[in-house]
């Protein structure tokens, strides 16, 4: 094993956004007639999706991103030395119950079959996840069956039982009882969230299925896969349309570029997916947010874990998850090296100003301060907010592409009528 200590975000990245138009532009301030039809600040899915309908009804677009290639969170690249394509944000996973969505995507990429599953290490021993008949049998050393596994559940959920939380605390007891709560889901959640379970809202835990059979599928929406060629390859095709410019490694604050907020809101309609506390300069505070740092290792094995995703659900172990990216992909084994595998293991901590901000916290406090932004928003003249950062809102990629289709429909094409 080898463990080079270093940011795993620095690796080459070689499935980069090359080929696309991009470099900053040289005047101090674009011209009424140099301006695009529509400027989308984010080249994430949000912004990618509305980029693409609105070149596809005519449009002229500009994109500009602070990073330094497109794709926002969903980014990905191929490692050189295993094969392996690296998730530079995190594991990220397609799957989704909206026909059209699916059919969206299919415009611009092939899906595998790859089916989700999950595993937990818990005090040495590992267990099917999420939760389910296998888990609770093998957690209890037991034979139940489902009926059986119900009625032990609704005891060991005792006066939560029957009952409908609004904290993530009790809303897990209520859901599994008291003993697979604590061992499985306590200590995880409060190392991926750096918050008391109980400050958090029940929603998060809500998206956890917990089943009385042995299915350890961990979605069940109707479609699921990974894009064949990569992310980084379907979303270039999202916006290989001349209408489209992009420009990277640009921030949309920074006025001493011509791209920036003041000289472009007010005179051209902007879609903005950064931070909804950061574009009115925090004026009433910040929104918390959680961040995620990766360690990486690489072992001199074809597997190490033996699936895509290991949790670490024990609080004497400082990181929440492993990944290890070869799993994901089992029809590219022929192309991967059998004597490499590279593994991240995925730490979460609260979100400071210049870190990158992955998952909104949603405490009341913090809701209730979204609500006062929401309402500055409103007021914002030909301005668009969407993605999970300028809507504090935890999105899966389905919901981004699903809500930024909607956007386009609703917000973003009427601005555009001229």
């Amino acid at each position: 094993m080898t463990d080079d200590g270093n940011d795993p975000k620095q690796n080459d990245a070689s499935l980069s956004s090359e080929g696309l138009p991009s470099g900053n532009l040289s005047d101090s301030s674009p011209s009424d007639s140099n301006l695009p039809d529509l400027v989308v600040v984010g080249a994430g899915l949000f912004g990618l999706t509305v980029a693409q309908q609105a070149a596809e009804n005519g449009h002229t677009v500009e994109i500009i991103d602070v990073r330094s290639h497109i794709g926002g969170n969903a980014y990905s690249y191929f490692d050189k030395e295993t094969g392996a394509e690296i998730h530079q944000y995190g594991a990220h996973l397609f799957h989704t119950s909206n026909k059209r969505v699916w059919d969206y995507v299919n415009r611009f990429t092939e899906f595998t079959d790859y089916q989700h599953r999950v595993y937990a290490t818990h005090e040495g021993e590992v267990y099917p996840m999420p939760i389910n008949l296998g888990t609770i049998n093998q957690f209890f050393h037991a034979h139940y069956t489902p009926a059986e596994a119900k009625a032990l559940i609704e005891q060991q959920a005792g006066e939560l039982a029957g009952t409908d939380p609004t904290n993530l605390n009790d809303k897990g007891i209520q859901l599994i009882g008291r003993p697979l709560y604590e061992a499985f889901i306590k200590n995880y959640t409060g190392k991926q969230w750096q918050t008391d379970p109980a400050e958090l809202p029940a929603d998060i835990i809500k998206r956890l299925p917990v089943r009385f059979n042995y299915d350890n599928h961990y979605f069940k929406d109707t479609w699921e896969g990974l894009p064949k060629d990569g992310y980084t390859a379907w979303m270039e095709r999202m916006i290989a349309d001349p209408k489209i410019h992009v420009t990277l490694s640009t921030d949309f604050f920074d006025e001493s570029q011509p791209l920036n907020k003041k000289a472009l809101v007010g005179r051209v309609p902007v879609v903005y997916t950064g931070p909804v506390d950061k574009y009115f300069d925090y004026k009433l505070g910040d929104l918390k947010w959680r961040t995620v740092d990766f360690k990486e290792r690489r072992y001199d094995e074809d597997d190490h874990f033996g699936c895509p995703v290991m949790n670490f659900v024990d609080a004497d172990v400082p990181y929440t998850r492993a990944i290890e990216f070869k799993n994901f992909n089992p029809e590219r084994r022929e192309r991967q090296n059998p004597d490499k595998t590279v593994v991240w293991e995925e730490y979460s901590r609260s979100a400071g100003r210049d870190d990158e901000p992955y998952y909104p916290i949603n405490t009341a406090d913090d809701k209730q301060l979204y609500q006062q932004y929401k309402a500055l928003a409103a007021k914002e003249p030909q301005v668009v907010f969407g993605g999970r950062l300028g809507t504090y809102a935890y999105y899966d990629m389905h919901q981004v592409i699903n809500s930024a289709l909607n956007a386009y429909d609703k917000q973003v094409g009427p601005l555009l009528v001229k």
